[in-house]
């Protein structure tokens, strides 16, 4: 499964958020690319979700797109997207 996380300018946030996707779906054994990017490069990128704040959010296919609350806190992370990714990766299998 592949992953885009977005923010403004595609530097620290989407980076960090990147990682603690990673990190969720690591200790839930999905299997997940999970790459970061800005809102203009992700635009033109295919995956099967994209992962971003709800301000951001109106730039992508709302089928593909998941919102979370904050880009760093895990705990946040997990409450807002993981039961979503989980089953996103259930179809895709």
């Amino acid at each position: 499964m592949k992953i885009i996380t977005v923010c403004g300018n595609g530097i620290g946030s989407s980076l960090m958020l990147a990682m603690k996707i990673q990190e969720l779906c690591d200790e839930e054994g999905i299997k997940a690319e999970v790459e970061s990017c800005d809102v203009s490069a992700a635009v033109g990128k295919n995956c099967d979700l994209f992962v971003t704040v709800k301000e951001l959010a109106p730039n992508f296919n709302k089928d593909k797109t998941l919102i979370v609350r904050s880009y760093i806190n895990k705990k946040k992370i997990k409450e807002d997207i993981l039961e979503k990714i989980k089953d996103k990766y259930a179809q895709l299998k």
